[in-house]
């Protein structure tokens, strides 16, 4: 099992940006990583995965806002969240996996409040 530590969380106001870290105890390297989402009341859901090629995948509500990123000597990975909205408003969860819905780990999620 592979501890994930998220960092980068906050308030921030429409039309802001912040970007989030995401450490693993361990290698990310062969493993998708990326982060889920979870607003109060409503499902945890997928925000965004980078594959171990590069490649990445995006919730449609994110596209062109949002960016993932790895730093697979580092074992950390990243996303950057730009013209944030209300509605962005959620605990992110980093997760590393065998595929964007085959976790293996968990963090414990950051808050990310986006107010005026």
């Amino acid at each position: 099992q592979v501890q994930l530590v998220e960092s980068g969380g906050g308030l921030v106001q429409p039309g802001g940006s912040l970007r989030l870290s995401c450490a693993a105890s361990g290698r990310i390297f062969g493993y998708v990583m990326g982060w889920y989402r979870q607003a109060p009341g409503k499902q945890r859901d997928m925000v965004a995965a980078i594959f171990s090629a590069g490649s990445s995948s995006y919730q449609d509500s994110v596209k062109g806002r949002f960016t993932i990123s790895r730093d697979n000597a580092k074992n950390v990975v990243y996303l950057q969240l730009n013209s944030l909205k209300p509605e962005d408003t959620a605990v992110y969860y980093c997760f590393r996996g065998l595929g964007s819905t085959r976790v293996l780990d968990w963090g414990q999620g950051t808050q990310v409040t986006v107010s005026s």
